[in-house]
């Protein structure tokens, strides 16, 4: 009786422990994203502006090269992006020219967006330059340009559609980078590669055949303002990761499998960059705001390789 006693008083002293552990475990919530929309369906993002605002992150993390990666911005300076290599331009130019203060900017920074003044926000702009933080640089033009009630009209755009809309409406003053495109550059020649190779071969018609099964599979979603939900769909997100990692391919060759590796290294990477940030603060509920395509990949490294954060996807 008395061991029976003792089991019980240490198995209830225990629940409170489980309990606060499970309190304290972090969330990553990744929600795909179509990055630009057609005309036609330009309030795609409105539902999930609307289910990102119910979630409530203490943190956005979005599609953007981190500062101090200086492999991926070597790449991007000169590399797909016009928008990128513009800012590479402003921000090389400032870091020889600009006299940064860090408390006054962070000074700056603390005011309540309400509070921030033309010439904060100038200010503001400037720094974000300066220390090569593209998406927060983007965050207060876009401030400065539409107020802090944001665009009224849709941009079609997840930046100023979605993530910076949800940082206005939550008071969060900063979008976190977590993006990385070291290799993509390879990644691209490889995809070429492999469009070469499958021409004779069966690859691209297995290609064709699933790109427009995906595109007929869209459009009564699209018509019913339901496109987001039905991007975030497990299998619609299986699909998109196959094709971006040419994995649906019959015959192995060698684009196809560098282009699988060099995608699939990329997502490792993007998810140490958001694990290792969310360990680094205090935060519970963080979203990542990321292309589709990145969805799948990042959730298998995050399970497998930080299995103390709490892992979720928009339909779970």
């Amino acid at each position: 009786m008395k061991s029976t006693i003792a089991l019980l008083v240490t198995f209830y002293s225990i629940i409170p422990f489980i309990f606060a552990q499970d309190s304290k475990q972090k969330e990553v919530l990744i929600i795909g994203t179509m990055h630009t929309v057609p005309k036609i369906v330009k309030h795609s993002y409105k539902p999930m502006l609307k289910y990102a605002k119910k979630y409530n992150p203490q943190a956005i993390y979005v599609e953007s090269p981190m500062p101090n990666d200086s492999i991926s911005w070597n790449y991007l300076k000169n590399g797909w992006s016009k928008n990128y290599s513009t800012f590479y331009k402003l921000s090389d130019s400032l870091q020889r020219s600009f006299s940064f203060d860090n408390i006054k900017f962070n000074i700056t920074l603390s005011k309540p967006f309400e509070n921030l003044s033309i010439a904060d926000l100038n200010y503001l702009i400037t720094c974000f330059a300066y220390l090569r933080n593209e998406p927060n640089h983007a965050f207060y033009k876009y401030i400065k340009s539409h107020g802090i009630e944001g665009q009224k009209k849709p941009t079609r755009h997840v930046d100023g559609d979605l993530s910076m809309p949800l940082a206005l409406a939550l008071n969060i003053k900063t979008l976190t980078p977590m993006d990385d495109q070291q290799t993509n550059d390879k990644y691209h020649l490889a995809w070429k590669k492999c469009a070469m190779e499958g021409r004779n071969n069966g690859n691209n018609k297995i290609n064709s055949i699933m790109n427009k099964r995906d595109y007929n599979n869209s459009i009564l979603p699209a018509i019913f303002r339901r496109l987001g939900r039905h991007v975030n769909k497990r299998k619609k997100l299986k699909r998109l990761d196959k094709l971006s990692a040419f994995s649906y391919v019959a015959i192995k060759t060698e684009g196809c499998t560098d282009g699988e590796r060099y995608w699939n290294e990329r997502n490792a990477r993007m998810a140490k960059n958001i694990a290792t940030q969310v360990s680094m603060n205090d935060h519970k509920r963080n979203i990542v705001i990321v292309g589709a395509s990145h969805v799948i990949g990042l959730e298998k490294e995050l399970r497998q390789n930080y299995p103390d954060l709490k892992v979720i996807l928009m339909n779970d």
